[in-house]
């Protein structure tokens, strides 16, 4: 039996299991060590009475003839939950049947792309999440795409750093038929594009009659009212884009996985034909709908009171944001030209080493502070000498480890 070339076309290994095996080898060779992660976006805070008591009453109905339920109709959800999230959550700028639940927004990453196949060309972001380079890889849309040191060969990336502001300077470069995968907050830089960017963005997609594959997974932690928390909220984004979103981080579903994606009716393939259509024929034919109980939960976290606890919930996070964000804005971090983004409208913490290695630099905080963070090269050739810091902890933890940090010699 022959090996998927695509699959073997992938670097060896994804970032984060490379990131635990480090923290491994470090733990056993320091067992006294107390080791706080600031690395994984993996939530923390126990679930809000809202959502697990509506999980934990569904739950119990299961357990009797009258509230036992299977399979749903169909793999889209819900219709309650799908009627509430464009209520609550799109202030119904779209349709509920526009809207289709799943398992998670990295699930749905890694399906979304078989919608278009492998005759289509994959534009990035730089730096950008993992999972929109690797999955293209895997369904042969790279074309024969291999790692060469500095991404894939095949693909195309974005430099989005600090000198555009986060934003692509150069948008002709994306071609015909292409898939442009496009994350705000982003992953892992913090930033969030403006209207007036994502405008740009819209517009030039259209011309070149290619779609946006748009990650809103952190639009909860948005604060700043001005910035648009969907692509859908520009004009002529229902013609070219499809939007993937996420109940992880906003109410602790990272380990209950719930998720959904938009796609618009007028989104349609050049013979005219809808792409929700195919989009329901795959996942009514790979995927049996999200879990019940999961659905459950987050229907109750759309209630008023429920949006209340999600609002508590995403506040925190923010504060260990501000608190990491302050530690690195001061001491030793100031003194020798560390560079801060992010961290106020989104949970992650985007810091720049000048002359600084990425994994040189996450060895180092790991050894001396024993702090887990994030190397920023591991998100594609333009994070070499940056660290993503991640918001997501106890608030005793990233007090912690903030004056650990505050301590680091960066001599």
């Amino acid at each position: 039996m022959r090996r998927n070339e695509n699959i073997a076309n992938l670097t060896s290994g994804y970032l984060f299991p490379e990131i635990a095996k480090r923290r491994k080898l470090f733990a056993a060779a320091h067992p006294d060590a107390k080791i706080i992660s600031l690395g994984i976006g993996n939530t923390t805070e126990p679930l809000t009475p809202k959502v697990w008591g509506a999980m934990e009453r569904y739950a119990a109905a299961l357990g009797t003839k009258e509230g036992y339920n299977g399979y749903g109709d169909d793999s889209a959800g819900f219709p309650e939950l799908r009627k509430k999230i464009a209520e609550v959550l799109y202030n119904n700028i779209l349709s509920w049947d526009e809207v289709y639940i799943s398992d998670g927004a990295k699930c749905d990453v890694g399906r979304i792309q078989q919608l278009f196949g492998s005759n289509v060309t994959v534009v990035v972001q730089d730096p950008a999440y993992p999972v929109y380079v690797d999955g293209s890889v895997m369904v042969g849309a790279a074309g024969s795409a291999k790692e060469n040191g500095f991404g894939y060969n095949g693909i195309i990336y974005m430099p989005c750093t600090a000198n555009n502001g986060f934003f692509p300077d150069d948008l002709t470069c994306i071609p015909e038929n292409s898939v442009v995968y496009f994350c705000s907050p982003n992953n892992p830089t913090g930033a969030v594009a403006t209207k007036e960017q994502l405008t740009k963005l819209v517009q030039a997609v259209r011309v070149k009659k290619s779609v946006i594959i748009f990650d809103a997974a952190y639009s909860a932690f948005i604060r700043n009212t001005d910035l648009p928390r969907s692509i859908f909220e520009i004009e002529g984004a229902r013609e070219c884009a499809i939007e993937i979103n996420s109940f992880s981080k906003p109410i602790g579903f990272t380990g209950v996985r719930l998720g959904w994606t938009v796609i618009p009716r007028e989104l349609v393939y050049e013979d005219g034909s809808p792409v929700s259509r195919s989009w329901e024929r795959l996942i009514n034919t790979v995927f049996n709908g999200a879990s019940n109980i999961a659905q459950a939960g987050g229907l109750a976290s759309l209630s008023l009171e429920g949006q209340k606890e999600t609002r508590e919930l995403t506040d925190y996070y923010l504060e260990n944001a501000r608190l990491i964000r302050d530690t690195l804005l001061s001491g030793s971090f100031s003194a020798t030209g560390v560079e801060v983004y992010g961290g106020d409208n989104a949970p992650y913490i985007w810091a720049r080493f000048p002359e600084r290695k990425s994994w040189d630099i996450f060895d180092k905080i790991l050894t001396e502070c024993h702090v887990v963070c994030t190397p920023g090269v591991g998100f594609g050739p333009a994070g070499e000498n940056y660290i993503r810091f991640s918001a997501f902890g106890h608030h005793e933890d990233v007090q912690e480890a903030c004056a650990r940090l505050a301590k680091l010699s960066l001599n």
